[in-house]
């Protein structure tokens, strides 16, 4: 039972301090009761908490959509605000639906979506989504949608190699926009590495072949960067490792710095100019939510952004990551380790029965959960995802902190598979 937080640290009720191994669910960046962000949302506290985005502005708002405009791919120069990760999916997939709709392509209503893709719990984001165990049961309330295979070369069909499972991948999608792309309004994907799907990364080029391939075919691309922005990969978006424009992207998680639901979803110009014309045209995007743009949200945004900058968050996080990589290495030491997934600040640790066969654990053993729970009882907060060990510590943790976190987690991956044998 949590009860405040220092740094990169949570306190329960009873005092002890645990590591936020996982940036209280991949959303903190620079860790937990920053002053300037808290005295930011004071300081905004004093004006007002919320007013309607229905018909007014304000100018946090403003300023933060300025800034998202000049820190996002460059052609993204459109801002549309609402509260959360799914519902800046939601409004990436209603616009990619209206915008062919207005320009009289009445036949290109389908989505292409990547297995193992997550984009959200509600039903839009959930349509486009990729994981079974979450989507199955909401299968007949779901829109039609195209799925191609992931990059998931530890368990590729074709081959172990990550670059080549790519190729192949590529092939695929291309094979589904020849035969379906006059049907398809947009593709979605979350850039360079899926979370909550496993920790799935995708090979240099990838992302660039996608773009290539919508283009080619008159497919909107939408990113999904919900969990990858904000420096989690190392850059300010995972987009700009191959300076890849999407025609949408969907932001969340980060984009306050953790501290308040915010969200925003980026379009370009050529997005927003098939919205424009007279009213008894009625081509208003008609949709808000209460809480959209809250100047309460917006001034932690514009907080945490100063944030960065100011402290050189990306730029200090070289060290880290190279130490990071060489220190995840280690874990091949253990047996049950089978593949290690990273990326920046993010990373994943499959576990199995044996590295050699790749066999799985079975699920009623809850390998991951064990495993969170021996990190808990040596001072660390994990989540896994089924057996994959998810790292993923706020962007300024401190190199000692690091190491400790590190070492906590491979102790506890140990203490796990060593109690079944």
């Amino acid at each position: 039972m949590i009860e405040s937080g220092d740094g990169v640290h949570l306190v329960d009720v009873d005092g002890t301090r645990y590591l936020d191994g996982v940036s209280s669910l991949w959303c903190n960046v620079h860790g937990h009761k920053k002053k300037s962000i808290d005295q930011a949302i004071q300081k905004q506290l004093e004006k007002i908490a919320h007013a309607t985005f229905l018909g007014l502005t304000h100018p946090p708002a403003i300023e933060l959509a300025e800034k998202l405009v000049d820190i996002a791919p460059k052609g993204l120069e459109r801002v549309f605000f609402s509260d959360n990760g799914s519902t800046a999916v939601e409004v990436a997939l209603k616009m990619a639906f209206q915008y062919w709709q207005q320009l009289g392509r009445h036949q290109k209503v389908k989505f292409i979506t990547c297995a193992g893709g997550y984009h959200g719990d509600t039903l839009g984001a959930v349509g486009v989504g990729g994981i079974d165990l979450f989507h199955t049961t909401f299968k007949q309330l779901l829109f039609q949608t195209i799925r191609f295979p992931n990059t998931y070369a530890y368990r590729c069909d074709q081959t172990s190699v990550l670059e080549e499972c790519g190729a192949h991948v590529i092939e695929e999608v291309e094979g589904i926009l020849k035969t379906h792309g006059h049907e398809v309004a947009g593709l979605i994907i979350e850039p360079i590495m899926q979370g909550a799907g496993g920790m799935i990364l995708q090979p240099p080029g990838f992302l660039t072949s996608l773009r290539t391939l919508c283009d080619k075919y008159n497919v909107l691309l939408i990113a999904d960067e919900v969990m990858t922005g904000f420096g989690r990969t190392g850059k300010m978006f995972a987009c700009d490792h191959e300076e890849v424009t999407p025609d949408l992207m969907a932001l969340s998680k980060g984009l306050s710095g953790g501290y308040l639901p915010l969200a925003a979803t980026l379009a370009t110009n050529k997005i927003y100019e098939a919205f424009l014309g007279e009213i008894s045209e009625q081509k208003t995007f008609f949709h808000g939510h209460t809480f959209t743009a809250n100047p309460l949200s917006c001034a932690a945004a514009l907080a945490s952004l100063k944030a960065m900058e100011r402290d050189k968050v990306l730029e200090k996080l070289s060290p880290k990551v190279h130490w990071f990589g060489n220190a995840l290495q280690e874990f091949y030491k253990i047996r049950q380790v089978g593949d290690i997934r990273m990326i920046g600040m993010a990373a994943g640790i499959e576990l199995v029965q044996d590295g050699a066969t790749k066999e799985p654990f079975a699920p009623e053993m809850r390998m991951g959960h064990r495993v969170a729970e021996e990190a808990r009882a040596r001072g660390a907060i994990i989540r896994p995802l089924g057996d994959v060990v998810v790292l993923m510590p706020p962007l300024t943790i401190s190199m000692n902190d690091f190491k400790r976190l590190v070492r906590i987690v491979q102790e506890s991956i140990e203490a796990a598979v060593s109690s079944i044998n």
